[in-house]
């Protein structure tokens, strides 16, 4: 089934040379269905380029969604143009009335600050207590789910010794998760952080479950037994150069910056990067969108708030 998605965001292009159908309002407005509708708070510099990761991820189902972004006025990027975000972007006070089947925060290039100083910080705390009543399901990636952990269970990030760069594997601890369902033993997930949580905190935390973990980099994957939370520390989004723009980015910049880990063939920067994640990507998203159609109620309005 195709997505809908605002006339005007730049990803629609390329969507359709993938080959993944989009449709307008117009004829959305025409079918007689309840498709889900996903918002994603997109807090990355590089907005046009995560549109197209998350949506190319998103639109790999079955089901109609009906996905809108949103972006914070308390902060102003230079890397997107207002003109774009004005006409593209819905603000807090746009959708602050609104219900959502799905929420998607993103994550964000600020996890050396402390929470509190990021400048739109109060502003990311309007959406965060927003979902409680107003959305099913929230997925909290990277720095976005060390903001959520933070808020809502006062777990701390903490510096790493070196940045976390590259593709790392990680191992289930809890199988026949329908958040899991058709992944090996193991996976494979892209990371880019200087910072980790604690874990120890994580499991004092009964309403967290962990879902998984790896002996060198600790945990991945952790939410709500009733999925309404789901924090996972890393970049399912990433497409096969993501990790290589950045790298070379910051080396034309001379940045100290390590080589990407477990990325490149024979740690060898002038060979094609390993896309090892892709599938694993997929199965996540769409195991994540089939919970949300199984468990969220036809009438939004019937959502039960989510308490802490």
């Amino acid at each position: 089934m195709p997505i809908q998605i605002s006339d005007g965001l730049a990803a629609k292009k390329q969507l359709h040379e993938e080959g993944i159908a989009t449709i307008d309002n117009q004829t959305a407005l025409q079918q007689d269905i309840r498709p889900l509708r996903i918002l994603i708070l997109n807090l990355m510099p590089l907005k046009e380029q995560t549109e197209l990761q998350f949506l190319r991820l998103l639109g790999d189902s079955p089901l109609q969604l009906d996905v809108d972004f949103c972006h914070m006025t308390s902060h102003t990027g230079t890397h997107t143009d207002n003109s774009y975000l004005e006409k593209n972007y819905y603000t807090f006070r746009d959708i602050q009335h609104r219900r959502y089947d799905g929420f998607i925060i993103t994550g964000a290039p600020v996890e050396t600050l402390p929470f509190t100083a990021v400048d739109y910080w109060p502003e990311l705390t309007h959406y965060l207590e927003w979902a409680k009543t107003r959305v099913f399901s929230t997925l909290y990636f990277c720095w976005g789910a060390q903001a959520g952990l933070y808020y809502h269970y006062g777990i701390e990030k903490r510096p790493l010794s070196q940045k976390l760069f590259g593709i790392y594997e990680y191992g289930l601890t809890v199988r026949n998760h329908p958040l899991l369902r058709g992944f090996d033993d193991r996976y494979f997930i892209p990371q880019s952080r200087h910072t980790a949580i604690d874990d120890t905190r994580i499991y004092s935390v009964p309403s967290l479950e962990v879902l998984s973990r790896s002996e060198e980099n600790g945990i991945n994957i952790t939410g709500t037994w009733d999925y309404r939370r789901i924090f996972v520390l890393g970049h399912f989004e990433y497409d096969r150069y993501t990790l290589e723009n950045e790298y070379k980015r910051d080396r034309a910049k001379g940045a100290d910056i390590a080589l990407p880990q477990h990325y490149y063939p024979q740690d060898d920067d002038g060979k094609t990067p390993r896309f090892n994640w892709c599938s694993y990507a997929h199965l996540f998203y769409h195991n994540w969108l089939n919970i949300v159609y199984q468990n969220t109620p036809y009438r939004l309005q019937d959502l039960v708030p989510l308490s802490e």
